[in-house]
């Protein structure tokens, strides 16, 4: 103990009032309760202080002789003897809830009146995993799944019971799903409400049970449901249906589905996000002298014009090629990054010719040179 007296502990004046007296306790209590101070030994040793002072100030006869005899001798045992002088917490529940604490302080004194019964349990919610083709995300679909879940009892249509009865009221909450605790705490008596035991917060019991399902008004099943996928959906995105997931309990509201997809790659496009990726290859002879070539894109083939002159890597953008946003009409790009193949000398002919073209460009290496340079401003940023 400090050698501060009692009044000094609690923070009043000697002439202090009982509900003063009180109310000073349970502002320090709170402050320094175990719960709020884990591992602190100071706290703690306060908190011994202000019960020992408590208990000796909110008692009449106890104070009265504190009064008449002073601090020191009364904690000498001089009057008090050494029963409890040394605090301790005799007598107390400290194992209370801190939270039921303040909810009696700062709740009009309703003691967790304020709470209601807890009620049938909602239905639980279910996830699922989808595994889509690239072509089934791009343009969307509609796939039949099969799901395991609790579903409403058909014999009992969910009662839980035998048909043509029906749950009593329990009568140990009386219908209120809930029942009212009382504890000794260094508050004095507290009380608070709890979930009923017996029907675990339902209010009522279900004396005649249905054989069907043994009175959880749920049964094991499997369930087809149709999913429509939307277009241009992808890896990692999430479909939810309501009120598909298992089944509440007593009438309660059932749970979520939650689908989550996964996307299959493409041998022939790559996507990030909205946008599509791919490497059109062309011949040296249509990269040199330009013209018209054919490419595949998600809509099918379509044409595109080679510039005389295309380098390895020069990138075409198409607008309004790519993938579908999600419940949207926009639409992403499609990248055609160009790719010139050089061919390998088979036979004499084709020798002459590649000889010839290299006599015609030998007095343009000026020209070749600034080829060269533009086609690395062109250069093609790494996608994938």
């Amino acid at each position: 103990m400090s050698n501060k007296n009692y009044y000094e502990v609690l923070g009043v004046s000697s002439n202090a009032s009982e509900s003063e007296i009180k109310s000073a306790f349970k502002k320090q209590a709170i402050k320094y309760h175990p719960d709020r101070n884990k591992g602190n030994a100071e706290a703690e040793k306060k908190f011994k202080e202000i019960n020992e002072a408590y208990q000796v100030l909110s008692d009449s006869s106890k104070r009265a002789s504190y009064d008449r005899v002073g601090h020191d001798a009364y904690t000498k045992g001089a009057s008090y003897g050494s029963s409890s002088a040394g605090g301790g917490f005799e007598g107390f529940d400290m194992d209370f809830d801190l939270g039921d604490i303040f909810s009696s302080f700062f709740t009009g004194g309703g003691f967790g009146g304020g709470r209601s019964k807890r009620g049938p349990k909602p239905g639980e919610d279910l996830e699922y995993r989808l595994t889509l083709t690239f072509d089934e995300a791009v343009f969307g679909c509609t796939k039949d799944i099969f799901i395991r879940r609790k579903d409403r009892c058909g014999t009992c249509s969910g009662t839980g019971s035998k048909t043509g009865t029906d749950r009593t009221t329990c009568d140990k909450c009386h219908g209120s799903g809930q029942i009212k605790v009382q504890r000794n705490t260094p508050f004095g008596s507290m009380v608070s409400m709890t979930t009923c035991s017996k029907c675990s917060g339902v209010g009522k019991i279900n004396l005649n049970p249905c054989a069907t399902c043994r009175g959880s008004g749920k049964v094991n099943t499997e369930k087809k449901i149709t999913i429509d996928i939307p277009r241009g959906i992808d890896t990692g995105q999430v479909i939810s249906m309501r009120g598909e997931g298992e089944v509440g309990d007593l009438g309660a509201p059932s749970g979520d589905l939650y689908i989550a997809i996964n996307v299959m790659s493409s041998n022939k496009f790559k996507r990030k996000d909205n946008d599509i990726f791919t490497d059109h290859h062309i011949p040296i002879w249509i990269a040199i002298l330009g013209g018209d070539s054919v490419i595949e894109t998600l809509d099918g083939e379509h044409k595109i014009n080679i510039k005389e002159g295309t380098q390895s890597g020069t990138v075409q953008v198409l607008k309004g090629k790519g993938v579908y946003k999600v419940n949207s009409n926009f639409r992403g790009e499609h990248h055609v990054r160009i790719v010139v193949d050089v061919p390998s000398v088979h036979n004499d002919s084709q020798r002459q010719a590649v000889e010839l073209m290299r006599e015609a460009y030998e007095g343009s290496q000026e020209h070749y040179t600034e080829r060269k340079q533009d086609s690395k401003k062109k250069g093609f940023k790494k996608f994938f």
